[in-house]
């Protein structure tokens, strides 16, 4: 009975930290449902092969091993339709499910632990941090072989550029596809202008002399 209580206390802290993970911190900054059921299915999953394990193998050890190697072998992460802040979340995912289905890791521990990955996670990939620093690839329709020329070109389009990698350059096609990491330009204010306009008012009415 206070094994099952045990599990269910572990069970009840996974939950909550992968239901803040996904819906509190993921979703509402990159809106992507496709990923929701992923996130929430491979850490429950998880904590039940590292929680069923722990059970059969008693302390862990070589069994637990082998099984997390096995579980972790089979995650593919295509990199065309992940980009690089949601593998940190599929991570994220993965370490809560390790640490929440340990068995042997006292509650306690367990919690503030998942509650640093979750401090962690929202500080870093928090809106406001790097608020303007971009990444695209870009085609060029000119082939640059001045860094000063690309680099005025490049500014020209996107912003200020930051960095940038030439990946392909076609002479016959006269392009260039560059990867560029470039800071957008501030706003401008709502009411700002760029010009004054000349405000024409209505000729007052002739009177008839009599």
């Amino acid at each position: 009975m206070d094994s099952l209580r045990h599990l269910a206390a572990h069970l009840g802290l996974d939950l909550a930290a992968i239901c803040l993970l996904t819906f509190a911190i993921y979703y509402p900054r990159h809106r992507r449902r496709d990923l929701v059921p992923a996130y929430l299915a491979l850490n429950v999953a998880l904590f039940t092969i590292v929680a069923a394990l722990a059970e059969v193998g008693g302390s862990g050890g070589m069994a637990l091993g082998f099984g997390l190697f096995g579980v972790l072998s089979i995650i593919r992460l295509r990199s065309d339709a992940v980009q690089h802040e949601e593998v940190a979340y599929y991570f994220t995912t993965l370490v809560l499910g390790l640490i929440c289905g340990l068995p042997h890791l006292g509650l306690a521990l367990a919690a503030a632990l998942s509650a640093v990955l979750l401090l962690v996670v929202y500080a870093a990939d928090h809106p406001r941090l790097f608020a303007r620093a971009r990444r695209t690839v870009i085609t060029l329709d000119t082939v640059h072989t001045d860094p000063a020329a690309l680099r005025a070109d490049l500014a020209r389009r996107l912003g200020e550029p930051l960095h940038w990698t030439v990946m392909e350059i076609d002479f016959v096609r006269d392009l260039m596809v560059v990867d560029v990491r470039y800071r957008e330009p501030e706003p401008r204010p709502a009411g700002q202008q760029t010009g004054s306009v000349e405000t024409l008012r209505p000729a007052a009415p002739a009177l008839d002399s009599v």
